[in-house]
């Protein structure tokens, strides 16, 4: 469910126009993507300022989200609900559900 022929877009950045061609437009479709506002320098240049990574772990240890600086990522103070150790967790514990340190939750993940 793409369109048949190339599209010509502008780029929120630089106001060029840029060609989104068909097998783009597939690629980008076959992966539920939304289609590109920048052209392809202008998302080079961001890629290059943020370090070259596509999202994930930031150098900043916190988490990068595309592209938007937000920081670096709040931690809160739990108590592992398996070892009773102190754990710091990137959301806030409610008491609802288990927190687990670092260790013990990489073997919760394993055991699965």
């Amino acid at each position: 469910m793409y369109a048949q022929s190339d599209r010509t877009l502008v780029c929120a950045d630089c106001q060029q126009e840029f060609v989104f061609s068909a097998s783009e437009q597939q690629f980008y479709a076959d992966r539920q993507f939304s289609e590109p506002r920048r052209c392809p320098s202008c998302r080079a240049s961001r890629k290059a300022a943020r370090g070259g990574s596509g999202g994930g772990y930031s150098s900043g240890g916190g988490y990068s989200s595309g592209g938007r600086d937000r920081g670096p990522r709040e931690m809160f103070s739990a108590t592992c609900s398996s070892c009773g150790r102190e754990a710091q967790v990137p959301f806030r514990p409610t008491g609802d559900k288990p927190v687990y340190c670092s260790d013990c939750f990489q073997a919760q993940r394993r055991s699965y």
